[in-house]
């Protein structure tokens, strides 16, 4: 017997509610958090305990603990893989030291008054493979190192370059959070990741100005980060010290040039696939070869293939030192993924339960644009809990009804996941790890990090939001 429409709302608003009391108040972890929800919920909202084999008159109904092992088979079939090999060549890259090479082309190519803009370009794209926490860190040292030159606190440095990485990070694939959600909307990951792709580079020069914006005021920094800081450079402090010495005895980093050609290639194989493959006659070689050319998962894997050469053997990583590198970046990538599939469970109950029909009801009533409401769900949810892939999975999940009613065409669906991720942006403070790294390594209290991070990453979401919805409005409904 179905459930009224007010019923499955509450069990739906209940569901998010324990979600986030599980979370914050007793610090369970996400990936239980959400399995628990989901078990809860189907039970609440009248799914079977066990599967219910079809008949001539009711089609199968699955049950609670069915629903979710399909969500989250469903959701891991392509995240897993891509979050994995894009772990791998983010790690590569990471312990390669491409890093500095980078941020040092950049300078050297706008010059010393520009060591703002360079630095801020650099992070964006470093950004692309390596995960925000990693990549943030990794920059710190060269951070402080241009601070230091110049005479200035590294917030001057690190707030614009940390902006716009985190904008990154959420909105660009591989990122899993973004990825997670674009795969549970069913949304074409070329897309999502041309599009978000297009909408950084206006990002990149806000989160600079943003930066010299709020840089106007001097902060206090905090007397650990100070002796931190005033000891970079000297014997007391190193750069091995600061963060773990990512080179070998007498190895030197490879080119920014490198760096750049591996980042771009599975971008340009991925851009090939979606836009050129099509204008192929369907079933032709062409339209075959490069359709998988430019699927992610092939794209990465080329990429791998061609960091593990340039930057591993040909600059003398033995065969092993090349695999333990590939390993290492294995564990982390593992939570993330089991996080991001926890999500499509809680996504496959909702739509098994009919809860996330009843929100779609309810939204489409109220008139609120879907894009607007994806935007501010995800934005809620990462304001409550924290994580940015549990707020795009979950805003995701809770949509798929209404998405799926407009039925839209792959751009503008591509772009309905870009929102989301944006939403996963703003709003980020105490409950937020990347708040903690952030405004430690830059030495800002509590306070004086929700004046400046905070507002960064909402400005930042909201303009790549704003971003998001011009296109929505300018490229023509296919």
């Amino acid at each position: 017997m179905a459930l009224p429409l007010g019923a499955l709302i509450a069990i739906g608003l209940g569901g998010i509610g324990l979600l986030l009391l599980l979370i914050i108040r007793f610090k369970v972890q996400a990936f239980y958090a959400l399995l628990l929800t989901s078990i809860v919920v189907g039970v609440a909202a009248g799914l079977p305990l066990t599967t219910i084999p079809a008949t001539e008159a009711e089609p199968e109904r699955l049950g609670v603990i069915q629903a979710i092992i399909a969500g989250v088979g469903g959701t891991l079939g392509s995240v897993a893989v891509l979050v994995a090999l894009g772990s791998m060549l983010g790690k590569i890259i990471e312990l390669s030291g491409g890093a500095e090479s980078l941020a040092g082309r950049f300078t050297g190519w706008l010059g010393p008054k520009r060591v703002g803009v360079a630095l801020t370009g650099a992070a964006a794209i470093l950004a692309i493979p390596v995960f925000f926490d990693a990549g943030f860190i990794i920059l710190v040292p060269i951070v402080y190192a241009f601070s230091k030159a110049a005479g200035v606190s590294p917030l001057k440095f690190g707030l614009p370059i940390a902006g716009i990485m985190l904008a990154v990070h959420v909105a660009v694939p591989p990122h899993p959070g973004i990825v997670g959600g674009a795969t549970i909307l069913g949304a074409d990951i070329g897309w999502v990741t041309i599009l978000s792709l297009a909408i950084s580079v206006p990002l990149a020069f806000a989160a600079y100005w943003l930066g010299k914006l709020l840089n106007r005021r001097e902060y206090a920094m905090l007397p650990a980060t100070k002796a931190l800081f005033d000891a970079f450079g000297t014997e007391q402090q190193t750069d091995a010290e600061l963060r773990g010495s990512s080179l070998g005895e007498g190895e030197r980093a490879p080119s920014a040039f490198t760096i750049l050609g591996i980042i771009i290639l599975p971008l340009a194989l991925i851009m090939v696939g979606t836009t050129v493959a099509p204008a192929f006659e369907a079933g032709s070689f062409w339209h075959g070869f490069l359709s998988m050319i430019g699927q992610p998962i092939f794209a990465l894997m080329v990429a791998i293939a061609v960091a593990m050469i340039a930057l591993g053997v040909r600059r003398g990583w033995s065969a092993a030192h090349l695999g333990e590198v590939m390993e290492s970046a294995l564990p982390g990538a593992a939570v993330i993924i089991l996080v991001t599939g926890a999500g499509g469970a809680f996504g496959r109950i909702l739509t098994e339960t009919g809860i996330g029909g009843a929100v779609a009801d309810v939204m489409a009533a109220s008139g609120m644009p879907v894009l607007l409401l994806g935007f501010l769900i995800s934005l809620i949810m990462r304001a409550a809990q924290g994580s940015a892939t549990v707020a795009i999975t979950t805003a995701a999940a809770l949509l798929i009804p209404s998405v799926a009613a407009l039925g839209l065409d792959p751009i503008h669906l591509a772009l309905f996941a870009v929102a989301v991720g944006y939403g996963a942006l703003g709003l980020s403070h105490v409950n937020d790890s990347g708040f903690w790294i952030v405004t430690r390594y830059l030495g800002l209290s509590v306070k004086d990090g929700l004046r400046t991070w905070t507002v960064m990453t909402t400005v930042l979401g909201v303009l790549g939001f704003a971003l998001t919805a011009v296109l929505w409005v300018l490229i023509p409904m296919g």
